[in-house]
């Protein structure tokens, strides 16, 4: 999410996957992991050469926080590994299905509203 977010600033610039390890603080043997799994998503566009890098492939109004999580991450909710949808219980904990798919659909209702652009304007308060 930072790294996106990094980009997002800097868009239509391409930005360096070393120049984003840096100013975020990640390693950058494990910023490339991410940075494959958003590209693969359709999210980032990387560029080679001397002069490239990484921009965002859509604009950032159309990139929800959701869309950057799933990318990376998959579902937004699991239990026991498992979707929410999967989740089975027995017994007293019968009800405890509805409570984890709630869960997620409480967590899809603010990340899949929440863009990189409206992010990416909110300033750190001195």
């Amino acid at each position: 999410m930072r790294a996106m977010l990094s980009v997002t600033v800097e868009h239509p610039r391409l930005v360096k996957a070393a120049t984003l390890a840096a100013a975020q603080d990640i390693p950058l043997s494990f910023l490339q992991g991410i940075l494959l799994d958003l590209r693969r998503a359709g999210l980032l566009h990387s560029h080679r050469g001397v002069d490239g890098g990484y921009a965002l492939a859509r604009p950032a109004e159309e990139i929800t926080v959701g869309d950057v999580v799933r990318a990376v991450g998959g579902a937004l909710a699991t239990v026991r590994g498992l979707p929410t949808t999967h989740a089975t219980y027995h017994g007293a904990a019968f009800g405890l299905h509805d409570v984890w798919v709630a869960v997620e659909e409480a967590i899809e209702g603010v990340v899949d509203h929440k863009t990189l652009a409206e992010l990416s304007t909110i300033k750190e308060s001195a």
